[in-house]
């Protein structure tokens, strides 16, 4: 009797552990609701940063660069004096075309009262008609001289002005690359600095060509926007809109540049920077979103799982649309209000009981 009851204490007492091991604790995870709003799809594409105005400060005559007026950096306005090149041989061209116009018109004053004698005698017959011919023309060879001599001046004049170099235009000015006292040349490869101006500024981007007519049906609408982010796709940088579409797709790439326009009045797009650009096709309307952390995809397709009233796990296939940042829409297979998983989906099977690790989120941050 003693060992048949110590046999069946033995088998009880090893059996218990193999008991708790049948039953599976709750799987933690993190859920989200299924909600709905309006969502912004975007399209976003790779860009750079270009100033509106970039402008190489070139000599337009040749000689020595007497002096630089600018200081690297600084933001100048169209008209301010940034450097100066040695005028005295442009000074002495100018004297001497108007030197030449003067001596021009002492001869012509003196061919105009030999005109004159000229005529007076030919009226009497005193001299032949030729020598009034030739008279007159000697007198229109020098009014035309004078012409030249005008236009002699106006060159000059001209040329002695290019000794003084003007900002063309408002802007920050770079880098020097030449100082005072060295030579310079019209035909010099290097400016002596280049001005940018980079309020506003265009950011130049690329979107793969099938949504060429997503783009066009946006710009119908009127106005479109875009946003430029940092090379992270996390900061927005600056809002702006979109100024054209190129005119011929890009058949290597088939790609499509487009250029948007910034205010840039922070400054905070510099020329050369590339930056995510994001342009606004539409606003789609009171629809059903969920994180996109919650869309897995399986040998059926696309799916989430879901967390039922009895606090279980379930798959449900589902047909997604767009995704907006962190977000997915969904078109169908999902209620409004139902919990989606969003971590914790690999630990899960149908029917396994969850435990929510977090207070239950909208869909969205800020949602309804």
């Amino acid at each position: 009797m003693l060992i048949a009851v110590g046999i069946a204490t033995y088998w009880f007492l090893s059996a218990q552990p193999k008991i708790a091991l049948t039953t599976r604790p709750p799987v933690p995870v993190s859920i989200a609701v299924a909600t709905r709003q309006n969502v912004p799809v975007y399209l976003t594409g790779l860009g750079a940063v270009q100033a509106s105005l970039t402008v190489g400060i070139r000599p337009q005559v040749d000689g020595t660069l007497q002096e630089v007026l600018f200081t690297e950096g600084q933001e100048v306005k169209k008209g301010d004096m940034l450097a100066k090149i040695d005028p005295r041989l442009f000074k002495a061209a100018l004297d001497q075309a108007r030197g030449k116009k003067a001596q021009d018109a002492a001869l012509l004053v003196a061919a105009g009262k030999d005109l004159a004698r000229s005529k007076t005698l030919a009226l009497s017959g005193a001299i032949a008609r030729q020598t009034v011919d030739q008279q007159q023309a000697t007198v229109d060879q020098l009014k035309a001289s004078i012409v030249a001599d005008e236009a002699a001046i106006d060159t000059a004049q001209i040329q002695l002005g290019y000794t003084t170099i003007r900002a063309p235009s408002n802007g920050r000015i770079g880098i020097r690359s030449i100082d005072p006292g060295n030579v310079v040349h019209v035909s010099d490869a290097q400016p002596i600095a280049v001005l940018t101006r980079i309020r506003p500024s265009a950011v130049l981007f690329t979107l793969p060509a099938r949504f060429l007519d997503d783009v066009h049906t946006a710009l119908t609408g009127g106005p479109v926007e875009v946003i430029a982010f940092d090379q992270d796709n996390r900061r927005a940088l600056s809002s702006g809109q979109l100024l054209l579409v190129d005119n011929a797709i890009d058949k290597t790439t088939d790609t499509i540049r487009l250029k948007a326009i910034f205010a840039n009045d922070d400054e905070k797009l510099w020329p050369g920077a590339f930056v995510n650009a994001r342009l606004l096709i539409e606003t789609l309307s009171d629809v059903l979103v969920v994180p996109s952390t919650a869309v897995q995809r399986g040998p059926q397709g696309l799916f989430v799982w879901i967390v039922t009233p009895k606090d279980t796990a379930e798959p449900r296939q589902i047909k997604t649309g767009p995704t907006a940042g962190d977000l997915t829409v969904i078109i169908s297979g999902l209620g409004d209000g139902e919990r989606v998983v969003t971590d914790g989906q690999y630990k899960l099977k149908r029917n396994a009981l969850v435990t929510v690790t977090s207070r239950p989120l909208p869909g969205v941050e800020g949602g309804k």
